[in-house]
């Protein structure tokens, strides 16, 4: 797909509708370019209920289903796949009956990198329903995929790419996920194991991506490593979701590091907090800017471009679900017109929103 769409609407089912998956299914309804025919949803009391109900627009007549044979027999186009995890007996199903998928799941971002097993198995459905899955999002996928390769198209010599994001969460008004899954208020210097394994979930999670990145450049990557450290909160520290005790982590910091010679060429570091006013390590100075991303190219042409979310605290919530959910909306149309298999952001033409 290039100026002209292969066909005038694409048939679309949103699967799963949490904070994300809801955003994206309200994109669906209202993109000029997709037709809403079908939502599935986990939970017992959305079946039955109204698309628009759920995504907070007008009624639409769709109606939710947890039933995978109802998806299948409503023949889309295209999955947008945004469940908690990935299931891959439920995604060879779909690509065997013909629909491609969009999904913010990471497991599709670069095929090189999932077990040789499951790449098989997924092949050969998209083969079977001569279907396309493609992994996306906004990190990892549009910061480190889609803004990289646009700023590498005017280098002739790249040296190393830094890409640094930053999250201020003091905003937000979730505890379980700030205290119980990010580690914040908890007592910095757990065991070095727990500290690694954190470290290398992050790894794993980003390390697919920034390899396509590698790829699709020509670069060439030995290995990826994973580092990081806390900062520690000097006094009781009151934010939306409770308060953080001193002398308990309120900054967390991990870089993932895709090696050549030695050295990072390509790097992911992520610095997400609740305070810029901490201790951190002997001799550390970590940069803290407000939510967002910077990106750093060395090479024959530097690059150093900061991208800033100009939103209020108070809408911060609202807006951030969008930065996951809407290129996947926007991915459709172009996947759907893309040859089968597993295809990578360089394999798709550059993305261009249809708004009106």
């Amino acid at each position: 797909m290039s100026g002209q769409t292969a066909k005038a609407r694409y048939r679309v089912v949103q699967w799963a509708t949490g904070n994300v998956g809801a955003r994206a299914l309200r994109g669906a309804i209202e993109h000029p370019l997709l037709e809403l025919v079908g939502v599935y949803v986990h939970s017992a009391d959305k079946a039955g209920r109204d698309a628009g109900e759920i995504a907070g627009t007008a009624p639409t007549g769709v109606l939710a289903t947890n039933a995978i044979e109802d998806v299948i027999a409503l023949k889309p186009d295209c999955v947008l796949y945004m469940p908690h995890q990935t299931n891959f007996d439920e995604i060879c199903r779909l690509l065997e009956s013909g629909a491609n998928i969009v999904t913010t799941r990471g497991d599709f971002h670069r095929a090189d990198s999932l077990e040789p097993a499951i790449r098989a198995r997924i092949e050969a459905a998209c083969a079977q329903g001569r279907s396309s899955i493609h992994s996306t999002g906004s990190s990892p996928g549009f910061i480190t995929e889609a803004v990289p390769i646009v700023l590498a198209s005017i280098q002739r010599r790249v040296d190393s790419i830094s890409i640094n994001e930053f999250a201020d969460c003091s905003s937000r008004d979730s505890p379980a996920m700030l205290f119980e899954v990010m580690g914040f208020g908890q007592a910095p210097g757990g065991s070095g194991p727990a500290e690694q394994a954190r470290y290398d979930y992050l790894r794993d999670a980003f390390s697919p991506s920034l390899h396509h990145l590698a790829d699709a450049l020509g670069l060439t990557i030995d290995g990826f490593e994973a580092t990081g450290g806390v900062g520690v909160t000097r006094a009781d520290l009151p934010i939306a979701a409770g308060v953080v005790p001193a002398g308990t982590v309120a900054a967390q910091r991990t870089r993932v590091s895709g090696m050549r010679d030695g050295k990072p060429l390509i790097s992911f570091t992520a610095t997400w907090y609740v305070s810029a006013d901490v201790d951190t390590g002997p001799g550390e100075h970590w940069d803290f800017r407000g939510s967002g991303w910077r990106v750093v190219v060395e090479g024959d042409c530097p690059l150093d471009v900061v991208i800033s979310f100009p939103v209020a605290p108070e809408n911060y919530a609202e807006m951030t679900p969008g930065l996951t959910a809407n290129r996947p909306v926007n991915v459709v149309p172009y996947l759907c017109d893309a040859p089968p298999g597993i295809r990578s952001t360089a394999d798709l033409p550059q993305i261009i929103a249809r708004l009106g």
